[in-house]
């Protein structure tokens, strides 16, 4: 625990090091997109994109799981959402999978079964996208332009990662 609480003692230092404004937010400041991940420590959205506070408003869960929509009982993942969509006006949202996921592990358990990870790491960022897309506040802002959705997997081994192309069905390299 030591070095989180040294890092953190430090963390102004080394932000205007890098010249990271931690000054008062301006009411102009608003999160360029909204990343979607697991909570899997390998997963880091800053560091994937090259983000600067402020600039990504994240939700993170158990495998990137995003709960289905429900109206008269909204989970804590579908109020974050609604925040990002109807409140903080984000023009993009990145449902992101990576490679060994313990949800997909669990599926999978079998180490004869590793060529299926992949795979089944692939669908299940889709299962989580179309999840997303039955939002209705994402319908709504789908159906105006001014909301875009894109899935990305991010393979921790080789640190790179890859968005899924519709018109190829398959995930890309970015």
């Amino acid at each position: 625990m030591q070095p989180l609480i040294d890092e953190a003692r430090t963390f102004p230092a080394r932000a205007a090091a890098h010249g990271v404004n931690l000054g008062p937010h301006t009411t102009s400041a608003t999160p360029q997109a909204m990343f979607i991940a697991c909570s899997d420590a390998h997963v880091v959205p800053a560091l994937i994109t090259g983000s600067r506070p402020g600039d990504l408003y994240e939700l993170r869960t158990y495998g990137g799981r995003i709960s289905p929509y429900t109206e008269h009982e909204p989970t804590s993942e579908a109020q974050t959402i609604e925040h990002a969509v109807d409140v903080l006006c984000v023009t993009d949202i990145i449902v992101c999978g990576h490679s060994r996921c313990g949800v997909i592990d669990a599926l999978h358990p079998d180490s004869e079964a590793a060529p299926f990870h992949l795979a089944a790491g692939h669908w299940h960022t889709l299962m989580q996208f179309d999840a997303l897309s039955a939002y209705p506040c994402v319908q709504a802002r789908l159906s105006d332009r001014t909301l875009r959705l894109h899935a990305w997997f991010y393979d921790i081994d080789a640190g790179t990662t890859a968005r899924y192309d519709p018109r190829a069905s398959t995930f890309l390299p970015l």
